[in-house]
């Protein structure tokens, strides 16, 4: 029988002890400049949820979320970036009031499309709606053409090649490589001193919750059963009257959106945005948080981005020459012999053996025995 409960009693201790973790363990346990780096990593936590949903349920694998996470941090770093541009910060320009790279690419006026991110507001929807209409049109064009499996993924990889390339080579309108930096406020609020840290975290953190109740809805729903038998029997859901190619769209769309709000976040959180979070190797990275904790696991993918994050930040200052071969190895391992993460060797082997040492320590009802006929009764 299917399990409609929204939290079964697992997934509740488990979102308990997630939020026990972010909320009070790590803030009394940190000093701030660790605390900032669990924000970054709870940026990238927001991609595998959506990879969770686009990959583990929905089965398409894209190796180019890189795209949509860059495209919210631009979002909210060309936000930033007006503000920390205004006429008395930049009096010494050549054209006050532009951006910095801006000047020193001879530019003498700012470019049309940047001033609507003028607004807080029309920021914060470029966030959801240009990734999104981003993902829509790319999975309309693939989609509807039944492009999937392999050649999607390199399909998105050759995307997130290009928007690189274009990032790099526009350096007037975006930065080029050194991208965007020196963001200093939000609405006049300074994010750069400690205590603008801590607040931020807490912020992304209920963010990133609110992100797990959606994937969460979207799992429960009858749209979550439609993709897991879409990623089973394609062919079979097509034939029942479906049309797989809008639920696929659906699932690739929220992806984009939930690595957008963690790019924005990012954006936030560290105080620059460079293309160098935009390209295949980053997301390439970002699938492999996802294969780490667990594909099928909304809580697995989060605890698998922050395991792997603190193993790059720690083996990295010891090994920075063989961690790249080191994560390479964890994924071919994590594949051939867990292909469903932490979050399957916890289901597996862990939880099992937990729920039998709690029901060994129950008090046993009146009359129970060992054997399997009652007191009394005649044994066979």
């Amino acid at each position: 029988m299917t399990d409609n409960r929204f939290f079964n009693r697992s997934e509740l201790i488990g979102i308990l002890v997630l939020a026990v973790f972010l909320v009070a363990v790590l803030p009394l346990t940190l000093d701030v400049f660790r605390l900032n780096l669990v924000a970054k990593y709870l940026t990238y936590a927001f991609v595998a949820l959506g990879l969770v949903i686009c990959w583990g349920y929905g089965g398409i694998l894209s190796l180019g979320q890189g795209v949509f996470f860059g495209l919210g941090g631009y979002c909210m770093a060309m936000f930033l970036k007006l503000e920390a541009s205004s006429v008395e910060n930049t009096k010494i320009q050549s054209t006050p009031g532009i951006p910095d790279f801006m000047d020193w690419n001879q530019l003498t006026a700012l470019p049309f499309f940047w001033k609507p991110f003028h607004s807080l507001t029309f920021t914060v929807a470029a966030i959801v709606l240009v990734p999104g209409i981003f993902a829509l049109i790319i999975g309309t064009a693939m989609f509807k053409r039944r492009v999937g499996g392999t050649y999607f993924a390199i399909i998105t990889q050759a995307v997130a090649a290009i928007l690189t390339i274009l990032i790099v080579g526009q350096q007037g309108y975006t930065g080029g490589i050194n991208g965007m930096t020196d963001l200093r406020t939000l609405k006049g609020w300074d994010i750069r001193p400690d205590h603008a840290k801590i607040a931020l975290y807490f912020f992304e953190v209920g963010c990133l919750f609110v992100c797990i109740l959606i994937a969460q809805f979207v799992r429960h729903s009858k749209l979550g059963r439609i993709l897991v038998a879409m990623r089973e029997k394609e062919d079979r859901v097509r034939f029942s009257g479906y049309s797989v190619a809008n639920f696929k769209i659906f699932a690739f769309c929220i992806a984009a959106v939930f690595a957008a709000v963690g790019g924005a976040m990012f954006a936030l959180n560290v105080g620059f945005m460079s293309p160098s979070f935009v390209g295949i190797v980053p997301s390439i990275e970002m699938v492999i948080y996802t294969a780490v904790g667990g594909r099928l696991s909304i809580l697995g993918a989060i605890y698998g981005t922050l395991l792997v994050n603190f193993a790059k930040t720690s083996l990295s200052e010891t090994f920075p020459e063989l961690w790249l071969f080191g994560l390479g190895g964890l994924f071919i391992a994590v594949v051939l012999a867990f292909p469903n993460g932490l979050a399957g060797i916890w289901g597996d082997y862990v939880q099992p053996r937990i729920e039998r040492l709690i029901a060994s320590r129950k008090p046993k009802p009146e009359g129970w025995t060992d054997g399997s006929v009652a007191d009394g009764a005649p044994a066979e």
